[in-house]
């Protein structure tokens, strides 16, 4: 697979307190990111600011996790792709960031969605455009050792069923899914990250 992800784009992609400020000067401008400027997104762009505040305050890295962060062994490059108004980016982003400052030897970086279609084709979930998705990349050669996204498994389960069989209405997925993180609080990603590092990154 050619790599659409260059050195250029990294170096032009978000830090994540790059990308909070990004999301801030938005909502003043009564903006978000991504093609559709929909009062809908800029509502939901305003509450996933409040919610990674809150999970920013809330969240506690596990030891388990912290230890197997901090026995990587060499530059890897977090790359994530997401939006401002996706709730599910909101969710996960402060947690992969939280994991990420464990270790020196992390770099979080963040590209949106809608601004990199070339990337985002290349890494589409059963043919979908969902994100966040997280690509674990060696940070000398930029390859894709693995990836994570959009949703830890229990989540991505309950939007798996609603569209083989969609009697629910989506909102009422969407709202359940949400009441599972506040239940959850990062444990779920925080153990499958843990797992994703400890089979491609350590001895």
């Amino acid at each position: 697979m050619q790599n659409v992800i260059t050195r250029e784009l990294i170096e032009s992609s978000l830090t994540y307190d790059a990308y909070k400020s990004l999301v801030t000067k938005l909502i003043e401008e009564n903006r978000t990111t991504g093609r559709d400027q929909t009062e809908k997104n800029i509502n939901f762009t305003r509450l996933n600011e409040v919610r990674m505040k809150r999970i920013e305050k809330t969240t506690v890295i596990t030891d388990e996790a912290c230890n197997i962060v901090r026995e990587i062994g060499k530059k890897v490059i977090f790359l994530v792709i997401a939006e401002a108004w996706c709730g599910d980016v909101a969710q996960n982003l402060p947690v992969i960031s939280m994991m990420a400052d464990k270790c020196d030897r992390i770099s979080l970086r963040i590209i949106l969605r809608d601004d990199n279609d070339e990337v985002m084709q290349k890494f589409l979930t059963n043919g979908g455009r969902a994100i966040p998705v997280l690509l674990v990349m060696d940070a000398d050669t930029l390859e894709v050792l693995g990836r994570w996204g959009p949703r830890p498994e229990p989540a991505q389960s309950m939007m798996r069923e609603h569209k083989n069989n969609p009697v629910e209405p989506y909102a009422e997925v969407s709202k359940r899914i949400q009441l599972w993180y506040a239940d959850d609080k990062g444990s779920t990603l925080q153990k499958e990250l843990a797992e994703l590092i400890k089979a491609l990154l350590t001895d």
